[in-house]
């Protein structure tokens, strides 16, 4: 396994220790290693999140609530599909109809299949990374591998796939990070989190992980308020970031409590 090495000490120092190696210092007298980077799916790897949640709004106003792509983006998005559920039923009053969540699915998996592509750059980031890296998302196992099978990344996902599904709490709780980095035999204080909504910057910040932000489609200034470390918004800045560390890499020695 290879690791990007970080050394606090007070100044920004790079120096070579060995191939895949890089020291960087900042403010803590510590070292520190990049060992892991964990990637959320949608709006992240893949352009899904306007196609899903076009469809979505489109059921949401079937059912008499006169929600926009906007307000979808505003409350919806970054939310595992029991939140959704609960959130449309505080809106209703009621529980939507037992097949919403069915039709849905369908509707957005036909969707995807024909519009969904990677977000640009992408791939090109991918070829370029020198640490291992995985993908924890909200979505369930089966729209993740859906997205990254269509747009052609599922390959370089194998057996690094993790899901909401997987544990007990969504994000905001931190459970899925913590989970991948278990799996992928990484400490979380070695993790590095990339996310587009402030749900999932909140995650990676209780997870005790440096949190970047993909800002390509969500306001910096939202993922700022949610903690993220530093923010971005083309994708192939990337490898710049992680081995350059542009930015103070600062996460809590254990994970913490996730935010409400």
């Amino acid at each position: 396994m290879r690791f990007l090495t970080l050394r606090s000490t007070g100044r920004c120092a790079i120096k070579p220790r060995s191939a895949g190696h890089l020291y960087v210092g900042w403010h803590k007298k510590r070292m520190r290693e990049i060992g892991l980077v964990i990637f959320d799916c949608d709006g992240v790897l893949v352009d899904s999140e306007r196609i899903s949640n076009r469809v979505f709004c489109s059921m949401l106003n079937e059912l008499g609530l006169g929600v926009t792509l906007e307000d979808m983006f505003q409350h919806f998005v970054g939310l595992s599909m029991p939140q959704c559920v609960e959130l449309i039923t505080n809106m209703l009053g009621k529980p939507p109809p037992q097949d919403f969540v069915e039709i849905l699915r369908n509707r957005t998996e036909v969707a995807l299949m024909e519009q969904v592509a990677p977000i640009p750059g992408v791939p090109e980031m991918l070829d370029r990374i020198r640490v291992p890296y995985c993908v924890a998302s909200s979505g369930s196992h089966d729209k993740i591998r859906l997205t990254l099978g269509a747009t052609g990344l599922l390959e370089r996902f194998v057996n690094r796939i993790f899901s909401v599904a997987d544990v007990s709490r969504p994000k905001p709780a931190p459970d899925v990070f913590l989970h991948a980095a278990h799996q992928m035999g990484v400490d979380p204080v070695n993790c590095v989190v990339i996310e587009d909504t402030p749900t999932g910057v909140r995650a990676g910040v209780a997870a005790g992980m440096h949190v970047l932000g993909f800002c390509a489609h969500t306001p910096a200034s939202r993922l700022k308020e949610a903690g993220a470390h530093a923010v971005y918004e083309e994708m192939r800045r990337l490898p710049m970031l992680l081995q350059v560390a542009t930015q103070p890499f600062v996460a809590a020695d254990t994970p913490q409590a996730a935010r409400p």
